[in-house]
């Protein structure tokens, strides 16, 4: 894995189509994961908060699932939502999944689950992050309306959501009780 900081990142400084996966750890060709934690599979280790290693318009996608819900919304999810727009060229694609507090809220007040403490806590996890490790806490809950009013703000345009991304094995596809919990989304970046 590369140091963020080192000169080998110039090889970033000509990409075409870079592919970013944000808080990925899933090796897919073509795509470059990029991770906070030291990871297998992981080609840079920093936070989404700063890619300064890429360059302005330099990726045609970005790729996050499960990762902006980690971040708090006065300073860190704005500076992360500033990053992405940066660094994706005009017209390129941002796809995010986050857990969708509708369906959350609606599941865990859902008379089943009113009945066990154990399914609500459960819940209650997806809702504030599963807390095992230093960065699984959740500081931000979204909702469609939200993700978007937030996105429009960083200039994102073309919201269009969906039901499996079908790029990664990840929280994207996560269910409960059979019923998806994820919000997914894609957008544009405008020019």
């Amino acid at each position: 894995m590369d140091d963020p900081k080192s000169s080998s990142f110039s090889k970033y400084a000509d990409a075409k189509r870079l592919q970013l996966h944000l808080g990925g750890w899933e090796v897919k060709e073509g795509w470059t994961i990029v991770n906070v934690e030291d990871r297998p599979g992981v080609d840079v280790r920093s936070t989404v908060t700063d890619l300064s290693m890429f360059p302005d318009g330099s990726a045609v996608e970005i790729y996050a699932s499960h990762v902006y819900e980690h971040l708090g919304y006065q300073d860190e999810l704005p500076k992360a939502f500033a990053e992405a727009r940066r660094v994706l060229m005009p017209g390129g694609r941002l796809r995010i999944s986050v857990p969708d507090m509708e369906v959350l809220c609606q599941l865990f007040l859902h008379p089943n689950a009113q009945a066990s403490a154990n399914e609500q806590f459960k819940i209650m996890r997806m809702m504030m992050g599963g807390q095992v490790e230093p960065f699984d806490f959740h500081k931000v809950g979204f909702s469609h309306n939200i993700l978007v009013a937030l996105l429009k703000e960083h200039g994102f345009k073309d919201f269009r959501r969906i039901d499996d991304f079908r790029l990664f094995d990840d929280t994207s596809k996560l269910r409960f009780a059979g019923i998806p919990i994820s919000l997914n989304l894609q957008c544009i970046r405008g020019a």
